[in-house]
């Protein structure tokens, strides 16, 4: 067996009672609680980002296509189903679907109140499944195949503030010459707590749109584009330009909302000083704690060295402490910081209030790349600090250090 080795177990807090045992947890304590604190920050930072992005993809997808137009009008001029982007990468590995849209302003009447509002004009391409996390009562459109469907789907906010409810049949008039209105029943209320989407949009059926418009069976105000991966939405913009029709424009949502995702990117860097901290007070106390292990064990390394061990075997055995004591922290941090991320996800513990953080409870995003990344990072930035004590082992004398008291 190591003999370094050997006389590390020894010295470990299993098996010494005391100062040194207290010494022994306190480091252990420091590490885990260090780790678990990361995770936490980490993967709730994670869930949060992750939340609003699929909020707002869910509405906009991640890039918009339609006609370039030099009026900053609410509504799009048409384009076609025909186009050559439509017809080549609707069934592109990289894109997931492509769903049609339009705007179209108009003014909501309420029992007593009327509302600006601005109708989303969907189609039976539209992904339901992504969009119905977000709808808190009803249901949504069913479309009909030969005419446009009269039903529409409202925000909370809207209907609250027109005092509407699920089922009432509210009147829309539509801003243009001649103006023009149509009678509408809401069959679904949903939330997002985001502004940009429920103050102001409404879901209805995109042939209403049509209808108004005076346009074709075939044509849209664009085509929302959901790619397989919303991680790859900057790497792939320069390829989908390239492959527009002339008349097109390529829109990508988080340019769009540039607002949102800045935000967001911001937050990225409260963690990383957060973690930048914790591994600077995680190295300082491994470090302290050595050094307090060295001066404790002064006498113990006298004799040593007067047995004939060299200064490399007796870094060892602190090294090797060391070693013990970190991979107890990261097994204990992991398991608090798992842990109580597992039980947040699972019983939504923690809640929130939604006009602050435009979601009801702390979300969590399992990046288990990252967990065992931020794993790696507190192992070798606590490891690189143990050679530190090694200059005060070696210049520790023989006699000196068995007379210490």
């Amino acid at each position: 067996m190591n003999l370094s080795y050997f006389i590390a177990k020894r010295i470990s807090f299993k098996r010494s009672g005391g100062f040194t045992g207290t010494i022994h947890r306190i480091a252990v304590a420091s590490v885990s609680i260090g780790l678990a604190v990361m995770i936490i920050a980490f993967i709730i930072l994670g869930g949060f980002q992750r939340v609003i992005s699929d909020k707002v993809f869910s509405f906009t997808g991640h890039y918009q296509v339609q006609r370039f137009t030099s009026s900053n009008a609410f509504e799009e001029s048409p384009t076609s189903f025909n186009s050559n982007f439509f017809q080549i990468f609707q069934d592109h590995e990289l894109i997931r679907h492509i769903q049609e849209y339009a705007h179209k302003p108009g003014l909501l009447k309420g029992e007593e109140e009327v509302e600006g509002v601005i109708m989303k004009g969907i189609g039976p391409r539209f992904d339901s499944l992504f969009f119905l996390p977000h709808i808190v009562e009803g249901r949504f459109i069913q479309f009909q195949k030969d005419q446009a469907s009269n039903e529409i789907l409202l925000s909370k906010k809207i209907a609250d503030k027109l005092l509407l409810n699920l089922g009432d049949r509210v009147l829309m008039y539509f801003v243009q010459d001649p103006p023009r209105y149509r009678r509408f029943e809401i069959v679904g209320i949903y939330e997002t707590y985001l502004e940009d989407f429920d103050d102001k949009v409404i879901l209805g059926d995109i042939q209403t749109i049509r209808n108004l418009n005076g346009w074709e069976q075939d044509q849209v105000g664009g085509f929302e584009v959901f790619l397989t991966d919303s991680k790859d939405i900057d790497s792939y913009q320069g390829f989908l330009y390239d492959a527009l029709d002339y008349d097109l424009k390529l829109v990508k949502v988080t340019d769009k909302y540039i607002q949102i995702f800045d935000w967001l990117h911001l937050l990225n860097n409260n963690v990383y000083v957060f973690m930048g901290l914790i591994l600077f007070v995680a190295g300082f106390n491994m470090v302290s704690i050595l050094f307090i292990l060295i001066m404790e064990r002064t006498q113990m390394i006298g004799i040593l060295k007067a047995l004939g061990a060299s200064n490399k075997q007796i870094r060892k055995i602190f090294f090797w402490n060391g070693l013990r004591i970190i991979g107890r922290g990261l097994l204990i941090g992991n398991l608090i910081g798992i842990g109580l991320g597992w039980l947040q996800d699972q019983f939504k513990l923690i809640r929130l209030s939604p006009e602050n953080y435009y979601m009801d409870y702390v979300p969590v995003y399992w990046n288990w790349e990252a967990i065992l990344g931020m794993n790696v990072l507190i192992l070798l930035a606590t490891t690189l600090v143990l050679f530190i004590p090694a200059v005060v082992i070696s210049n520790i004398h023989p006699i000196k250090s068995i007379r210490f008291d």
